[in-house]
């Protein structure tokens, strides 16, 4: 009778990898881990009297509250901005079991970021990387709390890079970093690390009903906002007071003015005494161009409209009819909330 022979050691050089893997996720989870913090948000209800608001002031964990995590040595926490979003209080917890009130230092809901302030005596602390240098397929791992369930880790690989996502505002959000790390509600703020546990992105939305549709604010774009959200409480952008809506132009008027883009931005309302109004602008015209610079959708004037416009003046191309006009504009300052 034939006997069989088994390895002592089977598919050994299979697990290796899978090993590797392992060492990999469990090795970002301990550097980064530590700093992760869990928020818990009460929100502001509605406007009603006193009494009412103190009997309805509650936190929401329904949804609301989400993750964050520690970047300064003095407590500066880093998260989305809808997390904090109507926020009455914010109560932050460590991986330690340390509880504390937060401060909201800052908000930016057109990045979705948000700064929070603790006070907390060493705690531990996140490395920033850089978002520039990921790849499609990279590994990474995201940390949170869903659902409450604090310190929860997901992996996945960097799914493709240079995504767009809109905003709660409506504004497109750029470059945005798009991973298979599977999120849920609660993930929100929370980091997204490379096997260094180095922070590369902040984890801000899924896709409801998809599989693997996860997005993250890369943590360079966080690098250029904390600084205005430390220094201002804000990010100070510019406004021309218009309603708009992406048009294409007839053909006929693309052929005609040699424009460069085959669309444009159809002014549908101005606000009065806006700057758009003191420039002329109509209702019907078609905005093409800013400053030499095409526009060629809303998306376009809202990232030539940042800080820098603000007092500036600048010139715009446009069709009335059947005329190609230029006018000067000066940009103001969008009000702070």
């Amino acid at each position: 009778m034939r006997s069989l022979q088994f390895s002592p050691e089977p598919d050994r050089l299979d697990q290796e990898p899978l090993d590797a893997y392992s060492r990999a996720v469990i090795r970002a989870v301990q550097t980064v881990g530590p700093a992760v913090a869990k928020i818990e948000v009460t929100k502001r209800p509605p406007r009603t009297s006193a009494r009412q608001r103190r009997r309805e002031e509650r936190p929401d964990n329904g949804g609301a509250g989400g993750s964050g995590f520690v970047f300064t040595p003095d407590g500066l926490v880093l998260t989305n901005s809808h997390v904090v979003e109507n926020a009455a209080r914010l109560v932050v917890t460590l991986p330690d079991g340390r509880a504390a009130d937060a401060d909201l230092v800052g908000n930016d809901p057109e990045t979705d970021l948000a700064v929070l302030k603790i006070t907390a005596r060493d705690p531990a602390v996140v490395a920033l990387g850089d978002s520039s240098r990921l790849a499609a397929g990279q590994l990474v791992v995201a940390v949170g709390n869903p659902y409450g369930l604090q310190h929860t880790v997901t992996a996945g690989v960097v799914s493709a890079l240079g995504r767009s996502l809109r905003a709660r505002s409506g504004r497109l959000m750029d470059n945005i970093i798009q991973t298979d790390a599977a999120l849920n509600p609660g993930n929100s703020g929370g980091p997204l690390v490379d096997t260094r546990g180095r922070v590369v992105g902040v984890n801000t939305a899924m896709i409801l009903g998809g599989q693997g549709l996860s997005f993250a604010v890369p943590i360079n774009t966080a690098r250029l906002v904390i600084p205005a959200l430390l220094r201002d409480g804000c990010v100070r952008r510019s406004y021309i007071g218009i309603g708009v809506q992406d048009v294409q132009p007839l053909r006929r008027a693309l052929r005609f003015f040699h424009l460069p883009a085959e669309s444009g931005v159809l002014v549908v309302s101005v606000e009065p005494g806006s700057p758009a109004a003191v420039a002329g602008l109509r209702d019907g015209d078609i905005l093409i161009g800013w400053s030499g610079t095409p526009v060629a959708g809303a998306d376009d004037l809202h990232r030539v409209l940042n800080a820098e416009q603000i007092g500036r003046p600048a010139e715009m191309t446009l069709i009335r009819g059947a005329q190609q006009l230029r006018l000067s504009i000066v940009p103001g300052e969008v009000p702070r909330p």
